[in-house]
């Protein structure tokens, strides 16, 4: 089942949870693709909607793995075991926190644009996201809402991965997803519309909930509202967010032929150095593919970053043939499709090469008035349906 858009999503997802109604829920939509989704079932349970922003506290060498989490009203929780076997010491653990902290103030600040927090003590809590692969996020959030005194949680998304939903058990009192694939890779895969949300969507509709102004929910993002403020949004959705650079179909049609007829001879020269031709075989038909891609040249690795399917025939691959600079030879592969991992990888390679060099190899738009932190790359993966091929020179 595919959603037309996370408007649509939201009111399929509220079906199921009416049984809530009674309780007096407040819906706490996470941040920024959740809150459309969170909109709608609020409206439809007739309960009040708000944020629930939290920032993950990773470890400082591997950022993607989460020991804790940080949310409004000074909370904080720690997942003491992982500390422990980890041996991060107190000073890491506040060193983190209090970058994070930071970043935490500037996210609420910029969402709530004044308003205050609904106390979530003694209430019964429905944190709403529009997907769900790895949970991390998710989890954080539950555990958020608890310590802030929540009498119940429960976790509620359209779609979701289902190992995430198994992993959100000990989190939550309870957890609602409708669709739970087999097949899921990223959450936006089951979406038609899946176009980014920007701060000011969230904020706009944070604003009509307040004012009981859910006669009309937004179809994606601010691309089609009509407000003034959603106006606003239309300006900066591509200034705060990262978004997808894609050249059109039809000359990447016209210009993919010549790439792939010169990369081996002696006109490479002539192609950007950071365009290599990946030479795969279909898993299914059996039938050759060659496919120009451009890469990332990271010192020990090439690094290419995909949204397209044909990336599934390297799953059960351990090498392919490659052809770069008029040489064609066989090197090391290795497919990432969990949007932690790969969004780990986009962060160190963005930092290693530069905002301006990493957004045209990788044909990202990247935030123009601050660097994306982990969160935001998720979700952009997540959004974008990335995925990254790591080339090593084989033995």
């Amino acid at each position: 089942m595919r959603f037309t858009d996370r408007a649509a999503a939201g009111r399929h997802l509220a079906e199921r949870l009416t049984r809530f109604r009674n309780e007096d829920p407040v819906v706490a939509g996470l941040p920024r693709g959740g809150v459309p989704v969170a909109f709608a079932v609020a409206r439809a349970l007739h309960a009040p909607l708000d944020v629930i922003v939290v920032r993950k506290l990773g470890l400082p060498w591997q950022p993607e793995v989460a020991f804790g989490a940080l949310g409004e009203g000074a909370v904080r929780v720690v997942d003491e075991d992982l500390v422990r076997r980890t041996r991060l010491t107190p000073e890491q653990v506040e060193a983190v926190t209090e970058a994070e902290r930071e970043v935490l103030r500037r996210r609420v600040a910029r969402l709530r644009a004044g308003r205050a927090r609904i106390p979530l003590a003694g209430r019964t809590v429905l944190v709403v996201d529009d997907g769900v692969a790895t949970g991390a996020t998710a989890r954080a959030a539950c555990l958020v809402a608890k310590a802030q005194g929540a009498a119940r949680v429960i976790f509620a998304a359209p779609v979701a991965a289902p190992s995430a939903v198994a992993d959100l058990a000990g989190s939550a009192d309870e957890v609602v997803c409708p669709v739970t694939p087999k097949g899921f890779r990223a959450v936006g895969q089951w979406y038609r519309d899946f176009r980014p949300t920007s701060d000011d969507d969230v904020e706009e509709l944070l604003r009509r909930s307040c004012q009981g102004d859910a006669n009309r929910l937004p179809r994606g993002t601010a691309a089609t509202a009509k407000s003034s403020t959603a106006t606003k949004s239309r300006r900066t959705t591509m200034t705060d967010t990262i978004h997808r650079r894609t050249p059109p179909q039809g000359l990447v049609n016209a210009v993919n032929p010549l790439v792939r007829a010169m990369a081996a001879s002696p006109l490479h020269r002539l192609l950007d150095t950071s365009v290599l031709v990946l030479h795969l075989t279909g898993r299914r038909t059996g039938r050759h593919y060659d496919v120009p891609v451009g890469f990332a040249d990271l010192g020990d690795a090439l690094l290419v970053v995909t949204q397209h399917r044909w990336r599934a025939n390297l799953r059960d691959v351990t090498k392919v043939l490659v052809t770069h600079e008029g040489r064609t030879r066989v090197m090391r592969a290795q497919l990432t499709e969990d949007p932690a991992e790969v969004a780990g990888q986009l962060g160190k390679a963005i930092a290693r090469l530069g905002r301006k060099d990493a957004q045209r190899r990788f044909g990202l738009s990247l935030p123009v008035d601050h660097e994306p932190d982990a969160d935001e790359l998720e979700s952009a993966v997540r959004e974008f349906s990335l995925a990254t091929i790591t080339l090593c020179e084989s033995d």
